[in-house]
């Protein structure tokens, strides 16, 4: 259960500094630092999940409910 919730919390993160990388874009008339952070955190942020991910798969939390695969 933990897992989702991590994994869960991961994607709102994700979201928060997809929309800040947003609006870094359109307001920030200065460099382009704050912008390539919020790139930079949100690359991060998706490997992180991605590898809670593979972990929940390797570890047997996740399954496949699948039909076709039973």
């Amino acid at each position: 259960m933990w897992l989702k919730l991590t994994i869960l919390a991961l994607l709102l993160a994700i979201l928060v500094s997809l929309f800040s990388g947003l609006f870094f874009l359109v307001k920030d008339t200065g460099g382009q630092s704050r912008l390539v952070t919020a790139l930079s955190v949100r690359i991060a942020l998706t490997v992180a999940t991605m590898l809670l991910i593979a972990y929940g798969f390797w570890s047997g939390q996740f399954t496949w409910n699948t039909p076709w695969l039973h």
